[in-house]
């Protein structure tokens, strides 16, 4: 990196008085990830009005050797926005380009700047009736560009899909400075690669977003959300089969989570009720949507004769429907408060990790205890979403471990289970991302040919790693200026 003063100098000169500050106080809230494992530092903190001014600070940070790393809400799970230690990398924050740009009911597709938070584009969208059908439990921060960078999924995929099926267009910065446009979306356009999926899930490595085209989907008008206790994993399962056949494109979400979950959650959430009296070893949640409220009588009616079904073919042992919204919300506050409510209990490695979905009962009966026989004093927890084999693996440290448990045993553990993930045919990252946290493991259980197309890309369109250095894919040669 050239004189350092030089750049912030110029880089002022560009964002203006909001736009740029090396202040240790107002950097230090976003050099930390939101998990706590993470601390960097950086040379300061940019946040541009604008995608000419993001063009403007990545040619000017090009001009001067400065690494970028961008950063939407720092809700990650990953550390992928956190900079590393040197202190020479420029932390880039778009919250302030936070503008819907533009709506369009009959198509039903909005395109927004990236810094818009999702639960603002959530309300916004449901004034013109429709909804954006992706959310999350950080869904107050997290922003449209680290979605989009993320992949993100949540609780609808089963129905709508992760980023990748809702984004129908994307503006971005490359690291040469130049703006990638494909906003306007064409239903038939075959002149090449689908570059926009490039930068859909790329964590910040090979473009910087700056806004996106959005599909939307009706508002609806009610839903219907049932809490099942089962005995398994397996009769969870079933029960899943069972509300894909009976209501196919009304189910929108089916989450599961063991008894040893729900028992976090009433200690630590306030006023937090179980939903049915007595405990089971299993819980699943069911939501079924309605677009037209004539449709919800029939829902109700039918939800309820499957779970009568299902408890009398002992799928179920007892089974709950939500009365009113109020309860639905608060049915749903549980699952979505689990991974806050579980570092707060105490020191954990967490792995957000897929396996084929009907491989998923197997996988959690066989791993567990193997990870609780190789590292004695541990507790596995798994829980999430059933119907896409989307796992939220929690390996819970021995009583009385300390936060230090987490880089010396902890990342053992963490190759452990991602070792057994890889055999069993699944993925070390379902929906949060690679960042620096599983870098390392990527480059060691990866496919090789996937590896090797990962860092062709990366060198071609980044080859001196500018963007989010160490973050998702290292090139070849293991190291970068920066």
């Amino acid at each position: 990196m050239r004189n350092s003063s030089n750049f912030l100098d110029a880089a002022s000169s560009i964002l203006g008085e909001k736009g740029l500050t090396d202040d240790p106080e107002l950097l230090e809230p976003w050099l930390t990830d939101w998990r706590g494992r993470y601390t960097g530092r950086a040379l300061a903190l940019a946040s541009p009005g604008s995608t000419e001014e993001v063009v403007a600070l990545v040619r000017l940070a090009r001009e001067h050797d400065v690494a970028i790393v961008p950063q939407g809400g720092n809700s990650g799970m990953c550390g992928g926005a956190t900079p590393d230690t040197s202190g020479t990398a420029l932390l880039l924050s778009l919250r302030r380009m936070n503008s819907i740009r533009a709506f369009d009911h009959a198509d039903r597709r909005v395109t927004c700047d990236a810094g818009v938070v999702l639960q603002t584009l959530h309300e916004a969208v449901a004034t013109e009736g429709l909804r954006f059908p992706l959310t999350l439990g950080g869904k107050g921060s997290a922003t449209l560009g680290g979605l989009v960078s993320t992949n993100a999924g949540g609780t609808q995929v089963l129905r709508h899909g992760t980023m990748r099926a809702l984004v129908l267009g994307v503006e971005a910065v490359t690291p040469q400075g130049d703006v990638f446009s494909d906003l306007d979306p064409l239903k038939k356009d075959n002149r090449g690669f689908d570059l926009k999926q490039l930068f859909i899930g790329s964590e910040g490595t090979l473009g910087i977003v700056t806004g996106v085209t959005l599909r939307l989907v009706p508002a609806i008008a009610d839903r219907v959300v049932g809490w099942v206790g089962t005995d398994s994993l397996e009769s969870a399962r079933a029960l899943l089969l069972r509300c894909r056949d009976r209501f196919s494109g009304a189910l929108e979400g089916f989450e599961v989570l063991p008894a040893q979950c729900l028992d976090v959650l009433i200690d630590h959430i306030p006023d937090a009720r179980r939903p049915l009296a007595d405990a089971h070893p299993w819980n699943a949640l069911i939501e079924l949507v309605a677009e037209d409220i004539a449709d919800v009588p029939a829902l109700r009616s039918g939800l309820e004769n499957l779970l009568a079904e299902a408890i009398e073919d002992r799928l179920g042992r007892d089974a709950v429907l939500a009365a009113n919204e109020a309860q639905a919300a608060a049915f749903w506050d549980l699952r979505e408060n689990i991974s806050p409510a579980e570092k707060a209990r105490g020191p954990a490695v967490q792995h957000d990790i897929s396996v084929p979905e009907a491989r998923m009962p197997a996988f959690i009966a066989k791993v567990g205890p193997v990870i609780e026989r190789e590292f004695p004093g541990t507790r596995v927890v798994g829980f999430g979403h059933l119907g896409d084999g989307n796992i939220h693996l929690h390996v819970l440290a021995p009583e009385g471990a300390d936060k230090a448990w987490v880089e010396s045993d902890g990342a053992r553990v963490s190759a452990r289970v991602y070792q057994l993930v890889t055999q069993w045919g699944g993925s070390i990252s379902a929906e949060h991302g690679i960042g620096q946290a599983k870098v390392g493991q990527l480059a060691r259980l990866a496919d090789p040919a996937r590896l090797d197309l990962l860092r062709r890309v990366k060198a071609a369109l980044d080859p001196d790693e500018r963007f989010n250095p160490g973050k998702l894919v290292a090139l070849a040669k293991g190291t970068h200026p920066h």
